[in-house]
């Protein structure tokens, strides 16, 4: 079900639409229009090998518990 009226929804890390865009105009006046892309590519990088390592981690811990 929807969010009520009057009540905000959050999307991310309890931020709303208006503070992501605010966000993300920011990091485009610092960093620039050509860099950007670069910036996201290498997060998104970051964050499947974080999420990798975690399930690798979980995995062990698990298997060793079943020993």
């Amino acid at each position: 079900m929807g969010p009520l009226l009057g009540q905000r929804e959050n999307i991310m890390f309890g931020l709303g639409l208006p503070e992501i865009l605010l966000i993300l105009v920011v990091a485009l006046l610092f960093f620039g229009a050509q860099r950007l892309p670069e910036i996201g590519r290498a997060l998104g990088r970051s964050l499947s090998e974080f999420k990798k390592g975690m399930q690798e981690f979980t995995q062990d811990k698990t298997d060793n518990e079943k020993k």
